[in-house]
This record gives C-alpha cells, structure tokens and sequence, in this order.
C-alpha cells in the first residue's frame, strides 16, 4: 500500500522535481516580525526596525520567488 503511495507521489515522467534555493529571507523575515511585535511593549524603535525588516526581507523573498517561478518549464503547475 505504501508503495502505491509512493508511486503516485512522483512527478510524471520526465519531469524533474524542483527545490527551492536555500535562502537566510525566511528567518531574517520571522524575526523582523517578532522584533516588530516585541517592540510594541518595549520601544517604538524596534517596532520600526522590525517593520523595516519585515518589509524589506518580503519584497526580497517575493521577488526571489517569483524569478523562481519564471524559471520553471513553460508547463510546471498546469495539469
């Protein structure tokens, strides 16, 4: 059983399966949000500067994503 499972898991043949580069924007992102919202009962300094990084490490990660995406084979996605 698991092995049927397994087998219709794969992608169909001849295509490759794609993993997203390694990137230190996911992190960076979580903590300028949780420096943000620490920063809301300590000092409106940091929740400007966890803002800031919020929103910069988004628009990065966003558009690292999307130059991903246009990357991938004209048909990836459309079944």
């Amino acid at each position: 059983m698991q092995e049927i499972e397994r087998v219709m898991d794969a992608p169909p043949v001849g295509e490759q399966i794609h993993m997203p580069a390694s990137s230190r924007l996911p992190i960076l992102n979580a903590a300028g949000i949780s420096i943000a919202v620490v920063g809301i009962t300590i000092s409106l300094v940091l929740v400007i500067g966890g803002g800031l990084l919020f929103l910069v490490t988004a628009a990065l990660w966003i558009r690292a994503a999307s130059r991903e995406f246009d990357q991938l084979p004209g048909e990836h996605g459309h079944h």
